[in-house]
């Protein structure tokens, strides 16, 4: 009995512990979860927070698109010509795409904290020597500062962002690339809006009116010391997302490619469809900065024959003129962000590709309309340049989402940013056919618009890497 008694009470025992065991390994278990809960509540913080820092540093990007507000009190000043001032705007497109490719490679390997970083230091380094550029009338030194330091700049912050939040943003690639880049775009109504102002309040003149500062300088010193601040600053909030981590809920659909079986650069550029995306980023590019190039003195001719103003002007019309070229300038910039947010929406929804046609066939059809002599009034072409700067930011928003579904996310900083290279090219195409066959500009624009829809007409998603 006492043995039966003894075994019994260890198995009690046993039973105790068991309970017991199960009990801290539940405990464990909750608490794990509720741990991985809360790490998945972080991240999904973090990564919000992170498009915010995207947006700022993509607004302090785009003032580049202003360029044109600077043109003219550059010419005037200096007595420099037209094509010698928009070569600084060349240049400055030209190496922007090539910066984003070589950023893009450095991102997939330094991360895009580093990257940004560097960026927003060149990028404000940049423009303050334009501004001393213009201080001392070199237009040598405005090409180093403006066109080739501040651009390389540009370049490496641009395509941080997009190859970041590509990254984080799997289940909304399309918004948040779009979103992130619709501050680029918008970057311009500020400096449109803000420059004009500024560059009148220093401009200074002597006595006789001989015109001793163009206030570019100063402009150009403050807004340097600007980015310096703000690019670099949310350049610290960037970093990737744990390696394997999805959002809550989000299974990846079949008709993109998966982080496991994206395509290394190598492998990618191979592919025709690599390519075609190459063309239609350059084709679209190339109209939309041919129209920016020249968008503000294109406006003010407009808007002269609008009000009748004709033969010499007085300083006060002189004035109300350059200010309705900011105007829309700054105006059409907003629908530049606006359509970035708008068509890499509605590319989720409809597609990459259709978005594409709809971009080129409507946008050649204006061309041709306003090569024609229909658009003559002022606020008709207001409304003109709008919808063909939403039409180029929508490009720029949504050919990241359409690589990344082609190609996969992994390798996307490289993938993309070799890309861009058609930023480059485009932005030496379009200039010079705006200020170069000025006659024959928008013409020649509708049939490269016409070409990409052809390219997108025929396109179709790469197969496998084993195909």
């Amino acid at each position: 009995m006492y043995k039966s008694h003894f075994l019994t009470g260890s198995s009690m025992q046993e039973k105790h512990i068991e309970n017991v065991l199960r009990c801290i390994a539940e405990y464990y278990s909750k608490r794990q979860r509720r741990n991985q809960s809360m790490a998945n509540e972080n991240l999904e913080s973090k990564r919000w927070l992170i498009a915010i820092a995207a947006v700022v540093i993509q607004l302090c990007l785009g003032t580049v698109y202003a360029w044109s507000v600077f043109k003219i009190p550059l010419m005037k000043m200096h007595g420099w010509n037209g094509q010698e001032v928009q070569l600084t705007f060349m240049i400055l497109m030209g190496i922007i795409g090539c910066a984003a490719a070589f950023g893009g490679t450095l991102v997939d390997k330094k991360g895009p904290r580093f990257v940004a970083t560097i960026g927003g230091i060149l990028f404000g380094i940049g423009t303050l020597i334009a501004g001393y550029a213009d201080q001392v009338g070199s237009i040598a030194l405005l090409y180093l500062g403006f066109g080739v330091i501040a651009a390389l700049g540009n370049g490496f912050g641009y395509v941080t962002p997009i190859a970041t939040l590509i990254r984080w943003f799997p289940d909304k690639r399309g918004l948040v690339t779009g979103l992130a880049v619709m501050g680029f775009g918008a970057g311009a109504f500020f400096m449109g809006k803000i420059a004009p102002a500024m560059i009148a309040s220093f401009k200074e003149v002597d006595a006789a009116g001989k015109v001793l500062s163009s206030g570019v300088a100063t402009t150009w010193y403050i807004w340097g010391v600007i980015f310096l601040i703000l690019v670099t600053g949310a350049a610290q909030f960037f970093n990737n997302p744990p390696k394997g981590w999805l959002p809550k809920g989000y299974v990846p659909p079949t008709t993109t490619v998966s982080a496991a079986d994206s395509f290394m650069f190598g492998e990618a550029v191979k592919r025709p469809q690599w390519w075609m995306l190459w063309a239609m980023l350059c084709l679209n590019v190339s109209a939309g900065l041919g129209l920016i190039s020249q968008h503000s003195p294109l406006a003010q001719d407009i808007y002269k024959k609008t009000m009748g103003l004709l033969g010499d002007l007085t300083p006060e019309q002189v004035a109300l003129v350059a200010a309705a070229g900011g105007t829309v300038v700054a105006v059409a910039a907003i629908f530049n962000g606006l359509g970035r947010l708008f068509w890499a929406k509605i590319s989720d929804n409809i597609g990459r590709r259709m978005v594409f046609m709809i971009m080129f066939a409507s946008q050649a059809v204006i061309y041709l309309l306003v090569a024609m002599g229909y658009v003559s009034n002022y606020y008709l072409f207001i409304v003109v340049s709008c919808y063909l700067l939403a039409c180029y930011g929508g490009g720029f928003a949504t050919m990241p989402a359409f690589a990344a579904d082609a190609f996969g996310p992994a390798y996307i900083g490289k993938v993309y940013g070799f890309m861009l290279t058609a930023w480059s090219v485009a932005g030496i195409i379009g200039p010079f056919v705006f200020e170069s066959f000025k006659p024959q500009a928008l013409y020649i624009a509708a049939i490269l618009l016409v070409v990409g829809f052809l390219i997108a007409l025929v396109y179709k998603p790469p197969k496998g890497k084993k195909a």
